[in-house]
């Protein structure tokens, strides 16, 4: 299966990417080999095989929460380099 070069343009727009006409055309390419591969994939027989949730047939272990030792509230904030009463003051990241 073969990619344009709208499909491409598309797909950077989406990831926020900039590409050069020469990043363009090798990300063609590259493109066109996945779905090749993802093809040939699709031709294999896979009846009777069971679909694979995990890579490993281990259980994860878990252990108990245990509290080792408490803060106050006032502990918490004495090495915080901005704080009021209550809070973590930290700086404004997202704008209108």
């Amino acid at each position: 299966m073969t990619i344009d070069k709208e499909t491409v343009e598309k797909v950077a727009h989406l990831a926020r990417l900039e590409l050069t006409e020469a990043e363009k055309e090798e990300t063609m390419q590259d493109m066109s080999k996945i779905l090749d591969f993802m093809a040939k994939l699709n031709e294999v027989d896979t009846t009777g095989v069971e679909p694979l949730v995990y890579m490993t047939a281990g259980a994860n272990v878990l252990r108990e929460d245990v509290v080792k030792q408490e803060i106050t509230h006032e502990e918490a904030l004495e090495n915080a380099p901005k704080h009021d009463a209550d809070y973590f003051l930290v700086a404004k990241v997202i704008e209108k």
